[in-house]
Parts: C-alpha cells; structure tokens; sequence
C-alpha cells in the first residue's frame, strides 16, 4: 500500500516498521510492504510517478464507452467462475469476486471493470489472464 502527497503517519491501524533503509515500511497486518512520499528517496518520485499513472488510466477508462450492452451488469455483479473477454464491463452494483475469474484474449487486450459500488474479492480468489489462442500471447497484467 503506499500514501501520496501526506506522509506514513497517515497510514493507521498498521503498526508500521520502517526498514533500516526507509524506503518502505513492513506490517504483521501487510502482505509486502507500506510506502509514503516521506520516505528516503527514491520513494517519493516512485510515488508521484505511481499517482499519476492512476489519474492517468482513471482519465481513459472513465471515458470509454461500453463494448456492448452485453457487458452490462453481468450476473449482478458476482461473477466468480466467469471467463471474460476484452472490453469494457460496468455494473451498478458490488463486483464479487468470491473465488476464480479468467480474462481471455491477447497481449493487446484491454479489460476495464467500472463499478459505482465496492470490489470484493474472496480470500484465495485468483483471476487468470487466458490465450484466445491466437498467436498473440496472452492478455498481461499491465493492461
């Protein structure tokens, strides 16, 4: 998890402890590790270059229309077990992600999930990209 432009101390609840470098923070309540634009250098740019890649795919994805009306709150929302493929998918519900979901498509594919409620997703839950088998790989995580 990481904070920017305020400093860890706005992080609470996490009994954060610095690294001996104080580029991060560790936490028992963490999986990896707690960042903030206060400590040592690089952290601070790395920060501000992560906030603006958020505004940045925010910006793009907020704007793209729908692929089609099929992609229109899919299963209300509780779409464990579902294999997707590229596109823009909007719900007006909760996603629930209670265990499996499998993007399928290419290298190029892009999938969006724009929602006006909460992203729950189940302990152990998993989404695997999928080849559509053609011969341009698999859809990747930077998309």
């Amino acid at each position: 998890i990481g904070v920017s432009p305020v400093a860890a101390t706005a992080m609470t609840g996490f009994s954060l402890i610095a690294d001996s470098s104080n580029k991060f923070s560790t936490s028992t309540q963490i999986t990896g590790q707690a960042y903030a634009s206060d400590y040592t250098s690089p952290t601070p740019s790395t920060m501000t270059a992560a906030i603006s890649d958020m505004q940045t795919a925010y910006n793009d994805a907020a704007v793209r229309p729908l692929s089609d009306g099929a992609n229109i709150d899919i299963k209300g929302g509780l779409i464990s077990g579902e294999t997707l493929t590229a596109g823009v998918y909007n719900w007006g519900s909760d996603i629930n992600i209670g265990s499996d979901i499998y993007l399928k498509g290419s290298s190029t594919d892009i999938f969006i999930f724009q929602t006006t409620g909460n992203v729950v997703v189940g302990s152990g839950a998993k989404v695997t990209l999928l080849s559509d088998g053609t011969n341009n790989g698999k859809p990747k995580a930077s998309n």
